[in-house]
């Protein structure tokens, strides 16, 4: 059955809800076009907005995407509203990621995504240090659940596994000590001013850098290495960080497109349950160092993010760039 004819409105706040997922340095690369005479909304990747350095293969910029294409997902399912999404449509347009066609419900939309929605404006990345207080295995298994909803694994690496991960979570800091390129693209999505201040709707303001780690390396990224800010404090992160590997089994777009899903679905559900969340995907950005990230023994051995779970204070919102900057009408 199809839905009835979309107004404005209802199209600008299901876009709203959109695009407060995660991205590499909360660059946002996305564009939507709504096809008024079809009813379908399609989700673009800008590659203005691509990491030229980091993410050359725009790896990232498909899992940042992916995680706005699910948020409008559930933004749908609460108006109402059923998506049937197709993955790359277009062989001839590799940016046109994904098309979301809205549908009057049908009874058999996935419901638990209803039950996240109250989640989405409360997800935000900590970078703040959280307790040694472990998570209890019950949540941890409906983490999991909610990745294989999304053909996804998330696995909990056992504690070699956590070590050989945050050894190569330094190396990669090395790496991007010693890259010029590397440091001149995470300065150019940073500011040093706070969110409060500044006038920018991109990027990684001051107040969301976290403190400094007083004792060792920290498990989380230090967006201060590239815009230095005074003020900022020090603290001691958890000894032992609670790592969680989101993989998929091959490495393909459509996988990246898959997993993009399935992290914000596993951070909706974090967040939902109670849980602080923050992502390391600096490994991820060397190919040497990604493929030592995967367990050796695991089926799905393609990692395309690590996550920090825990208990610990809330990250503060991101700006975000407004609908009307992301939004095209179009018969």
């Amino acid at each position: 059955m199809t839905a009835p004819r979309l107004t404005p409105d209802t199209v600008a706040a299901l876009v709203g809800d959109a695009v407060l997922a995660p991205s590499m340095h909360n660059a946002q690369p996305w564009m939507f076009v709504f096809r008024q005479n079809v009813n379908v909304i399609e989700l673009h990747g800008d590659p203005e907005r691509a990491m030229t350095r980091t993410d050359p293969n725009h790896r990232a910029l498909h899992l940042g995407c992916a995680a706005a294409l699910h948020n409008l997902r559930v933004s749908a399912v609460r108006h109402g509203l059923r998506a049937r999404v197709r993955l790359l449509p277009d062989a001839s347009d590799p940016w046109l990621l994904s098309t979301a066609h809205l549908e009057a419900p049908t009874g058999s939309e996935d419901h638990e995504l209803r039950s996240l929605y109250d989640a989405l404006r409360r997800r935000h990345t900590s970078r703040f240090p959280f307790s040694d207080e472990l998570v209890p295995e019950a949540l941890m298994d409906g983490l999991k659940s909610a990745a294989r909803l999304e053909g996804c694994r998330l696995t909990v690496p056992g504690d070699w596994h956590i070590e050989t991960v945050l050894g190569l979570v330094r190396d990669a800091e090395h790496r991007e000590e010693i890259d010029p390129l590397v440091r001149a693209e995470s300065s150019a999505w940073t500011s040093a001013a706070s969110a409060a201040a500044g006038t920018r709707r991109d990027g990684i303001p001051a107040d969301a850098f976290g403190p400094r780690s007083s004792a060792g390396p920290s498990p989380v990224r230090d967006f201060g290495r590239a815009q230095p800010v005074a003020d900022r404090g020090w603290a001691v992160f958890e000894k032992r960080p609670q790592l969680a590997l989101l993989s998929t089994e091959t490495d393909t777009r459509v996988d990246w497109l898959r997993a993009g899903q399935a992290l914000e679905r596993v951070l909706l559900q974090a967040t939902a349950d109670g849980l602080a969340t923050s992502m390391t995907s600096q490994p991820l950005e060397w190919p040497e160092l990604r493929w030592t990230a995967r367990d050796p023994l695991a089926a799905m051995g393609h990692v395309q993010m690590v996550l920090r779970l825990g208990y610990g204070p809330p990250g503060p919102a991101t700006p975000r760039r407004p609908v009307t900057e992301v939004l095209q009408f179009r018969a």
